[in-house]
């Protein structure tokens, strides 16, 4: 890997297309997780890389470059998020919400790739619940559950202490199990 990294900072294209070849899956699919969205997924995709390749002078080598990947797609995605929020904030769109934070309008389907079939309508209960979870609370949980990451990654992903990571998670599954359950209850 310091072979491509080296090479990544003399200006290689090759060694940028191996970068993008044997990470793209995992920069996609964790961005996938957090945004829900399959083209926003995509152009966070591609803002990653070209963030990556700008910037590769500045990677020291401390840690991996897959942890370095996903400290630049979680900022990426928070980053998109935020402005996505901004703009449903400012724009003439009708909230999803009512007075009562209660929901109105589900937001659309949201079909993960890596969910079997059978499992479809759970997951996409499950993937509702998550878009809902605050932006922290949802790049940490993702990363944790999608992406199989444990505390201390994370951490070092999100450029955070193990202790916040540990209470993001925590809290996500609080807010999640009372989703569920309150969706649970109304099925009975």
């Amino acid at each position: 890997m310091t072979d491509i990294i080296a090479h990544l900072k003399q200006g290689s294209e090759t060694a940028f297309r191996q970068l993008v070849g044997q990470w793209q899956g995992m920069v996609y699919n964790t961005a996938l997780g957090i945004l829900q969205n399959a083209e926003d997924a995509e152009d966070v995709s591609q803002e990653v890389f070209m963030q990556a390749y700008e910037s590769i002078g500045t990677f020291k080598g401390e840690s991996q470059i897959s942890t370095w990947l996903y400290r630049i797609t979680v900022t990426k995605c928070l980053d998109h998020l935020r402005k996505k929020g901004r703009k449903k904030r400012w724009g003439k769109v009708y909230s999803l919400f009512g007075q009562q934070n209660e929901l109105i309008i589900d937001p659309p389907d949201f079909h993960h790739p890596g969910v079997a079939l059978a499992n479809k309508e759970r997951a996409n209960l499950l993937f509702r619940a998550i878009a809902r979870l605050p932006d922290s609370q949802k790049a940490a949980f993702v990363l944790h559950k999608l992406e199989g990451l444990n505390s201390k990654e994370i951490a070092s992903a999100m450029d955070s202490s193990v202790s916040a990571v540990e209470g993001l998670l925590h809290r996500a599954r609080q807010n999640l199990r009372q989703q569920l359950e309150d969706y649970y209850r109304q099925e009975d």
